[in-house]
Parts: structure tokens; C-alpha cells; sequence
């Protein structure tokens, strides 16, 4: 299944669809709506990165430069498109959406930084891992303005990366009533919580 050209490009700048826990999105994982969101092709759109860099994207400044050719070598096609272009993968695909470890963290896919902690995710229902807080200091913040909405976009404070955006005020159980929306895609997992082994150590 493909979708027309239009529909494609706005689905692959917004991820705030399904955000809402009230909804009957909240029990959708029973109707199994991967199977047919995974067939959906959403081809890497060379100036998608050019629109999702704004003015305050821009400023930033993060310890980890690299340069384009840099991260192209170490990042497979999806984590580039994602990471260093502000893709967002399909709902409902990644690899951590339905994970739920007791313990470990999710590091950057691309510097490796620990950015959230098994503690922290919780069911959200959305189709994307679900935070409700970060490690502290690991995640930025900042106003994304493009296609004319306005939402909070976060990025890996060590590198830039692309996370993807955090919405507040949903109604989630949670101790934050945050929810950090995130792609799969620039997470990697592991067993291991430097994060708790640094504050015991």
C-alpha cells in the first residue's frame, strides 16, 4: 500500500498522531495495527532535513561534531534519516515500542549518551516508546515551528540527534503528566544502568 505523495510527506513530519490516552487508540495494540503500518513506504526525502532545522536548531552546540559524510559512515540509512534529518519511523514499528525491560537504559543511537531509564517508560498506546522523564541533562528542548505547528522537539543534548517531541498535559498516570514521544530508531538499549552504578559508585 502507498500512499499519495502529499499524505506520505505529512506523515513522515508528524508523529503527534494517536497522543491522546483517552482515546480508543489506548487498546489499538489488539487489533494489531503494525501488521499493515510496517508495509508502508516512506522513502528518505533529501531537503526533509533543510525543513526541520530551524533558527534554534541551528544555534545549538553540542560536545559531539561531526560532519555529515561523518555520521552518514557510522549511521545506518534509517538512524541518518532520523537522527540527523528529523525522520520519524512508522507507529507501531520500532523495535522498543512494545519493550518493557525492568531494568537498563536507552543510550543514543548515534553518541551512545544515556538519555532514559527502563524506569521511565511507560505505556503510552501511541505506536512509539513512551518516556515520562530523562536522565537528568541528557535531553533538550526547544520550540520546532516547520509546517506551521508548534510543538517541542528533543534532541540528544550530547550530540543533536533527533529524538522526536514531548507533549504535556495528556492525562497520562504519571509523575510528570509528560509523555516524550521517541523514535525506536534513535535509542539503543542495554541491560546495564551507568546512570544508577554512578550515583552508587
Amino acid at each position: 500500500m502507498r500512499l499519495p505523495s502529499f499524505l506520505r510527506t505529512f506523515y513522515a513530519f508528524s508523529n503527534t498522531t494517536f497522543h491522546r490516552a483517552p482515546t480508543p487508540f489506548a487498546n489499538a495494540t489488539s487489533l494489531r495495527p503494525g501488521t499493515a503500518l510496517r508495509s508502508i513506504s516512506l522513502p528518505s526525502i533529501p531537503f526533509v532535513g533543510a525543513l526541520f532545522h530551524t533558527a534554534e536548531t541551528r544555534k545549538m552546540s553540542h560536545p559531539v561534531q561531526k560532519s555529515e559524510q561523518e555520521w552518514q559512515a557510522q549511521l545506518s540509512p534509517d538512524q541518518f534519516r532520523i537522527l540527523r534529518e528529523k525522520g520519524t519511523e512508522p507507529p507501531f514499528s520500532g523495535d522498543y515500542d512494545k519493550h518493557y525491560p525492568s531494568s537498563g537504559t536507552y543510550a543514543c543511537a548515534g553518541c551512545s549518551a544515556p538519555l532514559y531509564t527502563a524506569d521511565q517508560k511507560f505505556k503510552s498506546g501511541c505506536g512509539w516508546p513512551a518516556f515520562f522523564d530523562t536522565v537528568p541533562g541528557a535531553v533538550t528542548r526547544h520550540v520546532d515551528r516547520t509546517f506551521g505547528m508548534e510543538r517541542i522537539e528533543i534532541v540528544c543534548t550530547n550530540c543533536g540527534g533527533h529524538l522526536g517531541h514531548v507533549f504535556k498535559g495528556e492525562g497520562y498516570p504519571t509523575p510528570t503528566d509528560e509523555r516524550h514521544c521517541v523514535n525506536s530508531v534513535s535509542l539503543k538499549f542495554s541491560n546495564q544502568d551507568p546512570v544508577k552504578e554512578q550515583s552508587k559508585a
